[in-house]
């Protein structure tokens, strides 16, 4: 199963959740799932944020290497699941692809770009939590 997380610019939410799920998918010894993120209007190529960087640090996870990406239609193609940080997200990915396939984590992931190293803390804080407890619903086959 392909998991993709999903947020506007895929520098800050979405590489953490990729990041931190990767962590959760080894911890639970889950090795029929890989997953990736992307943004809807990302700037390919561009740097995670540094605080990105730090508050997954905190956390054991490593996401410095994470350059962004944009969604496609060949990432489109290649997705089982989509996991977006807003339902605006997930309402923009419903016109393109099966909205069973589009969940939302947490009941919402807010923005912490241009936040201080707190505010993104608690965003991966959030993340890491909405990941525990979605994590069935997000590695379910449908």
């Amino acid at each position: 199963m392909n998991i993709l997380f999903v947020c506007t610019g895929n520098t800050c939410r979405s590489p953490m959740a990729e990041g931190l799920f990767k962590k959760l998918l080894a911890e639970k010894n889950i090795t029929d799932v890989s997953c990736s993120s992307a943004g809807l209007f990302a700037m390919t190529g561009d740097e995670v944020t540094p605080n990105s960087v730090k508050a997954c640090e905190r956390f054991g996870v490593d996401i410095s290497g994470h350059r962004a990406r944009r969604i496609t239609s060949f990432v489109l193609d290649e997705t089982d699941k989509f996991v977006c940080m807003t339902f605006d997200h997930a309402a923009s990915l419903s016109l393109y692809v099966d909205p069973d396939k589009v969940l939302v984590l947490g009941g919402g992931i807010p923005d912490p770009y241009g936040g201080d190293i707190e505010t993104y803390m608690m965003c991966a804080n959030s993340i890491k939590i909405a990941l525990n407890a979605q994590l069935e619903q997000i590695t379910a086959e449908d």
